[in-house]
């Protein structure tokens, strides 16, 4: 392999500056290097980016002791000498190497991230004086249990030790009181320890694919009351669907993604669903028998109206064949109120349809209207079936114009309030979280 040295006269010509003392981030990934050994002159450097180089040790960085990222994944390392005494590290990212141990960490009394997936180190060092670390991925390493190494890290909230090659937890998290998030997929797990049921912040659970084969193996998850995911997929107890079923009934009622899945609504809630959809159809069939009242009123006066033409006609032409005297009289009992009744009915009924007409059109200004809100036009209450949909398909193009993402927008109250809408919602309520589950590699950095 052939060496490449990075040089300080390359780093000042890169930053622009001939003052070592001003430099204090650098970004050197992808660029092959075999020695960085002049970083030691950048005493002021808080951020170093050196990943994807051919880095064998970090003995160059000795002397960078304000250094508080550091990132050497993908490189050559067999030991993380030289780190020793950067205790102002906060985030160390040292994965994709070839580490054998991680003893050097033990000092990194700041430290708050620490990523070493994909080495190939055997067994957790003591990490009681990380009392600031709050997250740990050793994922994809040959770690075969974690002791008591981190029963002094009462901050830490995200463990990863997927696919390692752990058989069992035991009381190793009892004292991680604020863990949200544990990722076990991929071990030898044959049961959760009833000491998890002190993890009561637990929100995101993954121990796919190990070797839990019986309920009692999960007892545990009942206590876990803030559990929103969970995963068991590749387990001998979730082959079929009546365990599955089993394992469902275990679980708090705050789990809403269960094996990568939304759980859908409990039968109480649907049956409350098909109850409000019965009252609605109830309440229908009232006001078209309401409806139907009327127009048979409508009928009914129209008879009685022309009823009394012809009895008044009758009576006229009687009156004539008298000589004319009785009919000013009958004429004089025709009904006034009556003749008023009629004549507002008429008005009103011009009156709707012109409004209806109208109403179309009135939508229509509005929606091309700029300085009329969307709230507005729907709060109008003249729109038709028709318009409505005009307006649904407006306001679906104007927010893919604004966001560049669709969005699902029901404008229609009170309709598909199913289990299927219901999973939708519980999906869009993890956002971020596609890996949780599914034993991913890990960008918590």
């Amino acid at each position: 392999m052939t060496t490449k040295s990075l040089t300080v006269e390359e780093v000042l010509k890169e930053k622009k500056t001939h003052d070592l003392d001003s430099v204090k981030e650098l970004n050197l990934g992808h660029r092959a290097l075999t020695d960085v050994s002049c970083l030691s002159k950048f005493k002021n450097l808080e951020k170093l980016d050196l990943r994807f180089n051919n880095l064998t040790d970090l003995q160059g960085l000795k002397s960078c002791l304000n250094l508080k990222w550091l990132s050497v994944v993908d490189n050559k390392l067999q030991s993380l000498s030289g780190i020793e005494g950067l205790t102002k590290l906060t985030v160390l990212n040292a994965g994709k190497n070839k580490l054998k141990s991680m003893n050097e960490i033990s000092s990194l009394v700041n430290l708050c991230a620490l990523i070493l997936n994909d080495n190939e180190i055997s067994s957790i060092c003591k990490l009681d004086q990380l009392k600031d670390l709050n997250s740990l991925v050793l994922s994809r390493n040959p770690i075969s249990e974690i002791g008591d190494s981190l029963s002094k890290l009462k901050k830490l909230t995200k463990v990863s030790l997927s696919d390692c090659r752990i058989k069992a937890i035991g009381s190793s998290l009892k004292s991680c009181s604020d863990l949200k998030e544990l990722r076990l997929a991929h071990n030898e797990i044959k049961a959760l320890p009833a000491e998890l049921a002190l993890n009561k912040r637990l929100l995101n659970l993954d121990v796919g694919n190990n070797m839990i084969m019986s309920l009692s193996g999960l007892e545990v998850l009942g206590t876990l009351s803030c559990l929103r995911n969970l995963n068991i997929r590749g387990n001998p107890i979730s082959d079929n669907e009546k365990s599955a079923k089993k394992v469902r009934k275990l679980l708090p009622s705050s789990v809403n993604v269960f094996n990568a899945k939304p759980l859908e609504k409990s039968s109480k809630n649907a049956k409350h669903v098909r109850f409000d959809t019965e009252d609605v159809t109830f309440d229908s069939r009232l006001s078209k028998s309401a409806e139907e009242e009327e127009e048979e009123s409508k009928v009914e006066r129209k008879t009685k109206k022309s009823s009394k033409r012809n009895k008044s006609e009758e009576e006229e032409e009687e009156a004539d064949n008298e000589g004319g005297k009785s009919k000013k009289k009958k004429k004089s009992k025709s009904n006034p109120d009556i003749d008023q009744v009629q004549v507002e009915k008429k008005e009103e009924d011009a009156a709707e349809k012109k409004q209806k007409r109208a109403s179309p059109k009135k939508l229509i200004d509005a929606i091309d209207d700029a300085e009329t809100s969307m709230a507005e036009v729907f709060s109008r209450g003249d729109v038709s079936k028709d318009s409505g949909d005009v307006v649904e398909k407006n306001k679906k193009r104007s927010s893919v114009q604004e966001t560049g993402v669709v969005r699902v927008v029901d404008t229609h109250k009170k309709k598909k309030t199913g289990n299927k809408q219901q999973s939708k919602s519980a999906v869009a309520e993890l956002p971020g979280e596609v890996e949780i589950g599914l034993g991913g590699e890990s960008k918590w950095e």
